[in-house]
């Protein structure tokens, strides 16, 4: 009933045939790693995902320190290999590596050694991507795209000030106001908390209470700097979408100049993923999906959240399979995820939990309960005795029924497993084809303009000659209504045309 292993030990024979039957061969799918057993690994058969089947989704778990940044990595660099585009935020910095082959230590020999894997160096095309600027192709989205249920997730506001939000918003879309970036969205709570407030007898009103609280959140927001990544030229997600060479581009989001502005950083993302959503059209199941998004610490953009929010992310991350995407979330326990989201995973690499107090105990039975069955691990056991680089894995066969859960010993990736060097970014950059295309905002007309619009005063003398008087949406606080009215009903060029309509998160967009 044993088999020996290349390095020395022994496992189930049972568990080998039961490996050999569930995982497919790794021609076109993902190598994970080699089946794990009372801390021997066999390297035959090797655990496999089907690169088709990671348009059904996956998660990647477990507690600090247990290798799942080295998973995704292994992950998104098999992919861009079989030329899917991928999609991924790095949080420490330490995944600008993949731009780089690696090298073959100590380490990555008794890897290799234990789980029979035959290890080659490799990088991948990358593209370095940044909210702020600083380190890669300035991200930006407009005010009017990302909508007010996303931003009311960034201000933290309650039910009361976000239908406030979105009566704003619906106001500007049917005024044809476009809300390009934060200044316009001030200017317009301003003006109708002022001379504006009578337009909205037909939407219910609001109280100045409210808005100033919006007001506030917004300075806020600014101060942290989020009037970097709202505005134009808006980010065309087809950048994303992108090969080199026959190998899928890696777009990279640099975040650690963000770290403290967690939910800012997860709802861009998740504006992101509704914007692939209403963009792409239905294709159905491809052999390979046309990108796979990973979401790391993906319990920051749901914490807090709204019912309305889960149900409108559930829908996301339900229907947009369809499109040809694949979603992974990455975070420290299952239980992170909201079970309506959690059930539209396909594929697990659970790495350890740890259970120091009765809470984590609780999280470590729920999470044990979610996996199939098996013949062969004590689940709950096996989640807290496995070791750096190990995980139980389920995964989706080709024919999209789940496997049983095995323990498995995860193989190298073969990229560097580390940043790069100052001057290897600084190169990285300086060949960027993104930064160009990005680095000069725009400054069209919009809403702020609009109600800053200067004019003459009926009666000159009452300013002198030649005087105009304007209003300033970022010092004022009352706009000249007649010239207001006046605007409305003239053309309005270069903005949202008729109605917009807003769905899933508020990132569905018409006609521009």
């Amino acid at each position: 009933m044993s088999t020996t292993q290349a390095g020395g030990g022994s496992v189930d024979s049972r568990i080998v045939a039961a490996a050999e039957a569930a995982f497919p061969p790794a021609n076109q799918s993902i190598v994970l790693g080699a089946v794990l057993q009372n801390g021997v690994s066999y390297p035959e058969p090797l655990v496999t995902m089907p690169i088709a089947m990671t348009n059904r989704h996956g998660l990647i778990a477990g507690a600090t320190g247990t290798g799942k940044t080295r998973t995704l990595q292994l992950i998104a660099e098999q992919l861009s290999k079989a030329s899917v585009p991928v999609f991924l935020a790095d949080f420490k910095g330490d995944l600008s590596g993949m731009a780089v082959q690696g090298q073959q230590d100590d380490r990555v020999a008794q890897r290799c050694q234990t789980t029979g894997y035959v290890w080659s160096a490799t990088s991948c095309p990358v593209e370095f991507l940044s909210l702020t600027g600083n380190k890669g192709a300035q991200v930006r989205a407009t005010i009017s795209s990302f909508g007010p249920i996303l931003l009311s997730k960034v201000l933290g506001l309650n039910d009361t000030q976000s239908s406030v939000l979105s009566l704003v918003f619906q106001y500007c879309d049917d005024k044809q106001l476009p809300l390009l970036d934060m200044s316009d969205l001030r200017a317009v709570l301003q003006y109708l908390t002022g001379e504006g407030a009578a337009d909205l007898v037909n939407y219910g009103g609001m109280s100045k209470s409210t808005v100033g609280v919006l007001l506030r959140d917004l300075v806020q927001l600014e101060q942290q700097g989020a009037q970097a990544f709202f505005g134009e030229p808006e980010f065309d997600l087809n950048d994303l979408l992108q090969t080199r060479n026959g190998m899928g581009v890696v777009s990279i989001l640099e975040l650690p100049d963000v770290q403290d502005k967690p939910s800012l950083f997860s709802t861009f993302m998740m504006w992101m993923l509704a914007r692939l959503y209403h963009d792409l059209p239905e294709v159905g199941d491809l052999p390979k999906p046309k990108l796979v998004f990973f979401f790391d610490e993906a319990h920051f953009l749901f914490d807090g959240a709204s019912q309305r929010f889960l149900d409108e992310v559930q829908q996301v991350v339900r229907l947009i399979r369809s499109k040809g995407v694949g979603v992974f979330f990455i975070t420290q326990n299952p239980t992170d995820i909201p079970p309506s989201v959690l059930g539209q995973l396909g594929n697990r690499v659970q790495h350890a939990l740890r259970a120091f107090t009765a809470n984590d105990e609780a999280a470590l039975k729920a999470a044990a309960r979610t996996f199939t069955r098996t013949d062969f691990y004590d689940i709950e056991n096996t989640l807290t005795t496995l070791g750096t680089g190990e995980a139980l894995v389920t995964v989706l066969t080709p024919n999209g029924v789940p496997t049983p859960s095995f323990a498995c010993r995860l193989v190298p990736p073969g990229s560097r497993m580390g940043s790069l060097t100052d001057q290897e970014m600084a190169q990285c950059l300086s060949a960027s084809v993104l930064i160009p295309k990005y680095s000069q905002a725009i400054d069209r007309q919009s809403a702020r303009e609009m109600l800053a619009a200067r004019m003459v005063p009926t009666n000159p003398s009452s300013a002198g000659a030649g005087t105009r008087v304007a209003y300033s949406a970022r010092g004022a606080d009352k706009a000249q209504p007649d010239m207001f009215m006046q605007i409305l009903k003239s053309p309005v060029t270069r903005t949202v045309a008729g109605q917009v309509t807003r769905g899933l998160l508020g990132a569905l967009l018409g006609k521009k």
